[in-house]
C-alpha cells in the first residue's frame, strides 16, 4: 500500500525556519506530482505549493518568497525549506501525493501530517 511519511515540524519563533521532508513508499508508480498542503484549527486545507516531474514548482501568493519546493523523482521524495515563519503558518502540514496535478489536487494519497507551530 501506498504510504507518505513527513517529518521536521517542530515549535519555532516567527522568523525562523524549518524544512519538512516526505517521502512516499509502496507507490507502483511514480508520483509526477507531489505538494504541501496545511490546515489551522477551523480552517479548511489550503494548498501550500507543489512540483511536477520536470521540476515544474508553484506556490501560494502567502509563502512565495519564504519557502522552497524540491525533490520529487526518482524517489518520490519532497522537501519544504520554510523561511521568515510567520504565527499564521502554523498548523498541521500534509504531503500529498498523485499521477499527476489534477490527481493530487483532487484526491491525492496524504501522509499523516507534521506539526509545525510559529510563536510569537
Amino acid at each position: 500500500q501506498v504510504q507518505l511519511a513527513e517529518s521536521g515540524g517542530g515549535l519555532v519563533q516567527a522568523g525562523g525556519s524549518l524544512r519538512l521532508s516526505c517521502s512516499a513508499s509502496g507507490v507502483r508508480h511514480s508520483f509526477n506530482a507531489m505538494g504541501w498542503y496545511r490546515q489551522a484549527p477551523g480552517k479548511q486545507r489550503e494548498l501550500v505549493a507543489y512540483i511536477l516531474t520536470g521540476g515544474i514548482t508553484s506556490y501560494a501568493d502567502f509563502v512565495k518568497g519564504r519557502f522552497t519546493i524540491s525533490g520529487l523523482n526518482p524517489a518520490n521524495t519532497v522537501y519544504l525549506q520554510m523561511n521568515s515563519l510567520k504565527p499564521e503558518d502554523s498548523g498541521i502540514y500534509y504531503c500529498a501525493g498523485g499521477l499527476n496535478r489534477q490527481v493530487m489536487a483532487q484526491a491525492p494519497y496524504w501522509g499523516q501530517g507534521t506539526q509545525v507551530t510559529v510563536s510569537s
